[in-house]
């Protein structure tokens, strides 16, 4: 009985007709002929009310609802949803379905309207955009049914609640990899270049010819022959990337929902699988105060899964960051030369020159790649209309801080460091491109 009374509820119908009733014994009162038929109304109103009752709880389990969701959610992409719902009572029933959305969506009006017929199935599909990682709760779907006369409904409580981890960009690999591929044949040849580097993958000694790098002379081999001699190396087809996530504070900023830090994390995501497919050694590593979440640099079928991981497990305070720890550490535990790929944001030449001899102090060792962000909001205000002196100072001092941001890309450029300066809804497509670049030169 209990369970009875929770699933049924009365419609706004009902309450229409009992207040047309209510007016209609008040002019009864004065004509005694509307009194009586009033009454006769709603005794009416009463056997339909009961009747609609019985044909809605006539059978037990008349609605069906199977809900397709996927075992992952991709941050910061469009996730396909369905609901398959199918009807068995004997009339076309009107129904609403509420889905109980996790909380982080904030949607308190996620409401379906349908009608469905005697055994028709009908699928409802929608979208989903989540902005940040983490654990999402789906609840139960709550099924209301109402039958054509409209004055009662029923409950249901259908589906099963159901957790769902929520993963870095992931939905997009497919696309980088096809642009990644693409650009080997439109934008550098397709003739293969054999180079000559200088890996611990040896060749084989040959005589000394002018041009040759006088570091591989064999002073042993020239001693015996009498003449200079040189090691020859192979260049090392498997190169180490490392994307070095900055968790600090300068990482906070929110552009379209979804903060600068997840921003880096799904591009992570993405450089990794293009290095692996291009035959390189993917890693990552996160700092803040200390250096976290290191997955070293390797090129195992695994490799993909032990980052994605390391990235959905990433958390942070947004404290200060310690670029002097991450030499520290780097510098102890990559010791063969890497191209490392620095997901961080100056907004100031001050900024930048606190962190600048560390930067640099990196770069002696390694190929350092910093990526740091465009502010988009700036740049909106600086072509936006100026209708009063307030908003033309506010333009001069955003024009002031896009400069800065274009003048840090020349500083890091005059100490040999490459640098990509972009907006963060591009930071994946940039980081790739910028990536194959640096690949096509030989520069690591």
């Amino acid at each position: 009985m209990k369970h009875f009374y929770n699933t049924l509820f009365l419609n706004n119908r009902f309450f229409y007709y009992l207040g047309g009733i209510a007016l209609f014994f008040i002019v009864g009162f004065f004509i005694p002929l509307f009194f009586e038929v009033t009454k006769v109304v709603l005794f009416m109103l009463s056997i339909l009310v009961l009747i609609d009752i019985l044909i809605l709880y006539r059978a037990k389990e008349a609605i069906t609802v199977n809900r397709y969701l996927p075992e992952r959610l991709s941050n910061g992409d469009v996730n396909k949803i369905s609901m398959q719902l199918k009807s068995f009572y004997n009339f076309k029933s009107h129904l609403s379905i509420i889905e109980e959305l996790p909380y982080q969506f904030q949607k308190r009006d996620f409401i379906f309207n349908l009608k469905l017929s005697n055994k028709e199935e009908k699928t409802i599909y929608y979208d989903l955009n989540p902005t940040e990682r983490g654990t999402y709760l789906f609840g139960n779907v709550n099924v209301y049914v109402s039958s054509p006369l409209q004055l009662a409904t029923r409950k249901y409580i259908l589906g099963k609640e159901k957790e769902i981890k929520c993963y870095p960009s992931f939905l997009k690999l497919r696309e980088f990899d096809f642009r990644a591929f693409n650009n080997d044949a439109i934008s550098y040849g397709s003739k293969k270049i054999r180079r000559i580097g200088h890996s611990l993958e040896f060749e084989q000694i040959k005589e000394y010819v002018s041009g040759d790098d006088i570091r591989s002379l064999n002073w042993k081999a020239t001693a015996k022959r009498n003449q200079l001699m040189i090691n020859q190396y192979v260049e090392e087809k498997s190169q180490p990337v490392y994307s070095i996530i900055d968790k600090g504070r300068a990482m906070q900023m929110h552009f379209n929902n979804l903060s600068l830090l997840d921003y880096a994390i799904n591009a992570t995501l993405a450089i990794s699988n293009v290095v692996l497919r291009k035959h390189d050694k993917a890693g990552m590593l996160s700092f803040s105060k200390n250096l976290e979440d290191l997955v070293v640099a390797e090129k195992r079928n695994s490799q993909m899964s032990l980052i994605s991981e390391a990235l959905y497990n990433i958390k942070t305070d947004f404290s200060e960051s310690d670029f002097s720890t991450l030499y520290t550490v780097v510098k102890r535990k990559i010791t063969q030369r890497s191209l490392l790929i620095l997901y961080t944001n100056f907004e100031t030449m001050d900024g930048l020159n606190r962190q600048l001899p560390y930067l640099r102090a990196l770069a002696k060792n390694h190929l350092v790649l910093i990526i740091f962000f465009e502010n988009t909001e700036l740049e909106a205000l600086t072509t936006s209309k100026k209708d009063d002196i307030l908003s033309i100072y506010d333009s001069i001092i955003a024009e002031k801080f896009l400069f800065e941001k274009k003048s840090i890309v020349k500083e890091l450029k005059k100490y040999g460091i490459q640098s990509v300066l972009t907006k963060p809804e591009n930071l994946s497509g940039d980081t790739i491109n910028k990536y194959l670049e640096l690949k096509s030169r030989g520069l690591f």
